[in-house]
């Protein structure tokens, strides 16, 4: 046993003395540590500042993120599409314009079905397999062995767009069982056209190779088409677009038509601007910009409790309270949006500024000038964010922003803080360790002086009898 926890054990139990050493050493070192709490707190308080700075940095991230949006000149270019048809779906996109089409859908895009004669194997030996497809590319493979599962696998792991299934197909004179291979293209269209041939690609171009779709008992079951529409139909002007696929993108700029089934009667698909999803947009802003507001407002609020056993009241500041860098964010982007554009107030596109320096969205105003003065509405939400967004990435960019900046300066100020609660924790480990060495020293040294005591005293018995 070390002499320093030799003098602990001492120190602790004060077995000669009857002192209650450990509440002596302890109440020495709660004064000792009185620095070192007043660290501690000063701590949890930067930590919290911290955490305040970076929750508001956020929701002045989002708004900046939501005025780069709204300053874009083609913010409100936001459109719904309809159809008069439930086989006819129209989806719009990011250049969609106003305006209506009307057409005819003469077909639909399908893939070939073709499906061989009845066989119980594919070959003899393991013959190659050459399947050609509508652009002429011929793809050989050749399955690890004559059986229909071997070809089946081989031909859907040669890439070359079709697939095969091996379909049950009753049984011969002999009762062995029969199948066929139903061969499918991978993509719609009269692209996805194929044929498929047993033998090399060059029995192909010698025509020595037999095609197993042409045998008797074979068949395509499904021809490989494109989808059509027409427009104008029953006009000079009539036109017919096809598509290897049911969906005919950009049929006009920004919108894509997806049909289902053919139509006889003229379908007529209509875009127009989708004024709930414009005004999001505005009020998006609005809301983004009250989010800040709300968030500095709570946390700068004093607040005051009073204890129902004491009657003690307590005042409490917000943790932003007196903070300039967040004081002067939110008064700026307050100024910005209420700033002028153009001569105009945001007010008369429904941004309006309260006397308490709120913001709310009048709806009926927004929707009254978007549908009076479109581009006008356009300019002034696009300057409005603008100002917004510069003020907000001012404060939030992530490399130079103000907020940004002061969350890295409280960081190296909590950093410092640690490292100096930590040289206090070894400091007072060591004074623990000295205190308790010196009522150690004491308790032996009291002991020694028992012991002398009592052998003086026995002595000076004797002496006298």
């Amino acid at each position: 046993m070390s002499s320093v926890s030799s003098a602990s054990s001492l120190a602790i139990d004060g077995l000669v003395s009857g002192l209650k050493t450990t509440d002596l050493i302890n109440s020495l070192m709660s004064v000792e540590g009185v620095p070192q709490t007043l660290l501690k707190n000063k701590l949890t308080s930067t930590n919290s500042f911290i955490s305040s700075l970076q929750t508001i940095n956020g929701l002045v991230q989002t708004l900046a993120t939501k005025a780069a949006a709204a300053a874009k000149a083609t913010s409100l270019d936001v459109f719904t599409a309809t159809s008069s048809a439930p086989s006819v779906t129209v989806a719009t996109g990011t250049n969609a314009s106003v305006g209506s089409l009307t057409f005819t859908v003469g077909s639909t895009a399908s893939a070939q079905v073709g499906v061989t004669a009845a066989m119980s194997t594919w070959s003899a030996d393991a013959s190659p397999v050459t399947i050609v497809g509508a652009d002429g590319t011929t793809t050989t493979v050749t399955p690890t062995s004559g059986s229909l599962d071997d070809t089946v696998s081989a031909i859907n792991k040669s890439g070359a767009g079709v697939t095969a299934t091996k379909v049950s197909a009753g049984t011969d004179a002999d009762g062995t069982k029969l199948y066929r291979l139903q061969l499918t293209s991978a993509k719609t269209g009269a692209d996805g056209a194929f044929q498929v041939y047993r033998g090399t690609g060059a029995d192909v171009t010698a025509g020595t190779a037999t095609n197993v779709l042409s045998q008797i008992g074979a068949a395509v079951v499904t021809q490989a088409s494109d989808a059509s529409v027409t427009l104008w139909a029953g006009t000079a002007a009539a036109q017919t677009v096809t598509s290897a696929t049911n969906t005919f993108t950009d049929l006009v700029p920004g919108l894509s038509v997806t049909v289902s089934k053919a139509t006889t009667d003229p379908v007529t698909v209509t875009t127009a601007q989708d004024t709930t999803k414009a005004q999001a947009v505005a009020s998006g802003l609005v809301d983004a910009l009250n989010a800040v507001s709300a968030y500095y407002g709570t946390n700068t609020a004093v607040t005051s409790t009073t204890s129902a056993t004491t009657g003690t009241t307590t005042t409490t500041a917000g943790v932003l309270s007196g903070d300039a860098t967040t004081r002067d964010v939110v008064q700026r982007l307050a100024s910005t949006m209420s700033a002028p554009v153009g001569g105009k107030s945001p007010s008369s596109i429904g941004i309006v500024i309260t006397k308490d320096g709120d913001f709310t969205f009048d709806a009926d105003a927004f929707q009254k000038a978007l549908t009076t003065d479109p581009e006008g509405t356009q300019a002034m939400l696009a300057g409005v964010a603008a100002n917004v967004g510069a003020s907000a990435t001012a404060a939030s960019d992530k490399y130079n922003g103000s907020i940004t900046t002061s969350i890295t300066g409280q960081q190296s100020v909590a950093k410092d803080l640690n490292t100096q609660i930590d040289s206090w924790t070894d400091r007072l480990t060591m004074r623990r360790a000295a205190l308790q060495t010196l009522y150690s020293s004491l308790e032996t040294s009291l002991s020694k002086l028992q012991s002398q005591s009592s052998w003086l005293a026995s002595q000076l018995a004797t002496t006298s009898s």
